[in-house]
């Protein structure tokens, strides 16, 4: 019997464990099939944008699509991840908008994801717009930030709960670096909502360290594409299994820094900048890179967003024994800590 650690995000959504899948959305890779597995389990999964380049009908179609997938595969809760990307003149950019606009539509015409869809999370720029279309839909509003600041903004605007988001995480994120193990303690004195902890998570350890931050829980992304349930394409996945400290580097967005594991086309990214290639011209180059990498499996030539705890994933395991296993190990270590200490 899997052990039962209940805290503020698990009593919110009156799911089983506080394992949450992040956001794992760029180019065209979908996270349905990992989302629901991961809800199913008793954690709770996040369906990510799938192609922000996309042209709208195709992006609601597809973004609809996974919605529907987890509904029919768990009756369990799940979240919808929204990046809030802003253009070159600062303004929010039109899929944003559009992403939440199909989540909001998607839940009027179907009672399942009206019952089931319940969080919005939003990350990349302040939360303030998108505040009370998500809370007058109804919805959750979990925040992701990399700063203390930045989390009290968040509260201030109103959000649920917020996820403090490591330096050391894949995919997105921050211009100034904080690190998982100061962020944590930072941000979870400093507001009074939930949170997770995102970036360097990977095992039961993670969960036991972040509840001792007084967290509530964590996020993971970069753990959950080494899994029987992830449709990442294999030579990612080998790559994941290969990854050693280190091969990971920063290399230029949509919305600032990315992390990802260091390759020929973070060279020639860098190259095309270097020349001076337009705005326009490198964000087309840079999503034809990602779907690269997602639809041709070319870790090579195909930008690839992976977090540092690459480094540490050695095996491919069943996201139902992961988040079980993750529980059950830090009840244990935490039952540990609390018990008598040996006298030397």
């Amino acid at each position: 019997m899997t052990a039962s650690l209940p805290t503020r995000f698990t009593q919110l959504l009156g799911i089983e464990h506080p394992v949450m899948q992040d956001g794992m959305g760029s180019g065209s890779f979908t996270t349905g099939d990992i989302a629901a597995a991961v809800s199913a389990a008793g954690g709770l999964g996040s369906v990510s944008t799938a192609d922000l380049w996309a042209e709208p009908a195709k992006a609601e179609r597809v973004f609809r699509g996974q919605m529907e997938l987890v509904a029919s595969r768990t009756d369990k809760p799940f979240a919808a991840n929204i990046p809030i990307g802003v253009d070159h003149s600062g303004d929010v950019i039109g899929a944003s908008t559009n992403h939440l606009n199909y989540v909001i539509q998607a839940r009027r015409e179907d009672p399942a994801l009206e019952r089931q869809l319940r969080v919005v999370t939003t990350s990349g720029g302040p939360p303030d717009q998108f505040r009370a279309v998500i809370r007058d839909a109804g919805l959750l509003h979990f925040h992701k930030v990399g700063s203390t600041r930045q989390a009290l903004r968040a509260e201030r605007a109103g959000v649920d709960l917020i996820i403090a988001s490591g330096f050391e995480m894949g995919g997105h994120t921050h211009s100034k670096p904080v690190h998982t193990f100061v962020l944590g303690p930072n941000v979870t004195e400093a507001v009074e909502v939930p949170v997770l902890i995102s970036g360097g998570v990977r095992d039961a350890r993670g969960l036991a360290a972040a509840l001792c931050f007084g967290a509530d829980g964590v996020a993971m992304g970069t753990r959950f594409i080494a899994t029987e349930e992830s449709n990442w394409h294999p030579a990612i996945v080998a790559r994941v299994l290969e990854a050693k400290e280190g091969d990971d580097t920063l290399f230029p967005g949509i919305y600032g820094p990315i992390r990802g594991l260091r390759n020929e086309a973070v060279r020639l990214l860098q190259k095309l900048i270097d020349e001076g290639a337009t705005p326009e011209e490198i964000t087309e180059w840079k999503a034809a890179a990602f779907r690269r990498v997602q639809d041709e499996g070319d870790v090579h030539l195909g930008l690839f967003p992976t977090g540092q705890v690459a480094s540490g994933i050695t095996e491919v395991v069943r996201i139902p024994d992961l988040v079980s296993g993750m529980v059950s190990g830090a009840a244990a270590i935490l039952a540990r800590l609390a018990g008598p200490r040996p006298v030397s």
